[in-house]
């Protein structure tokens, strides 16, 4: 047994589990393989995730990429928080491989997160790929510890937005960004 899985173990026991009954036997060895998948962020490298998939273009116009489903694990409950990322640059001579920005985005969410930061960490690791002129990013998420315990609210989202470089600089850069992300 792994330590990870003698902890998970010992919680339950903590919590006033039998874990030698049949439901449980294994619940130790599943969550933390679970953990480790939700956590994966902390072995992945930027580069790794990148594996060249930057591009030359001559297209300086911006690019949008809307609607990125992740999920990831607050850092003071451990409980999940999921939503959608947005994500616009501009490009300077260079483009990012489309699916690369889905990796990104997980990169980061799977690591225990706030989401004020983990929209940060998205817009510096676009910006720091691409060599971009700007770079606007928006994370709308369902906070768990917010819905299953303290204040119990259901229907509540939060919103943060990142703006770099031009974005942060030109209004007008800032409102098509929002527009054609649809926000």
């Amino acid at each position: 047994m792994s330590k990870l899985e003698s902890l998970y173990q010992e919680v339950l026991a903590e919590l006033g589990e039998d874990t030698s009954r049949e439901g449980l036997l294994d619940t130790p060895k599943r969550a933390a393989k679970a953990m480790q998948f939700l956590t994966s962020g902390y072995t992945t490298d930027i580069k790794e995730v990148i594996n060249g998939a930057v591009f030359t273009s001559e297209n300086d116009e911006m690019v949008v990429v809307q609607g990125i489903e992740f999920y990831s694990l607050c850092e003071h409950h451990v409980l999940p928080f999921i939503g959608r990322c947005h994500i616009g640059y501009l490009p300077d001579g260079q483009v990012l491989g489309l699916s690369k920005f889905a990796r990104i985005v997980d990169l980061f969410a799977r690591r225990l997160q706030i989401q004020e930061n983990l929209t940060k960490q998205i817009a510096d690791a676009v910006e720091e790929v691409t060599g971009c002129r700007g770079v606007g990013v928006v994370i709308e998420a369902q906070h768990m510890c917010m819905m299953m315990r303290g204040v119990q609210k259901q229907n509540s989202m939060m919103r943060t937005s990142v703006m770099k470089g031009v974005f942060r600089e030109n209004q007008a850069t800032r409102q098509e960004f929002m527009q054609l992300a649809g926000l």
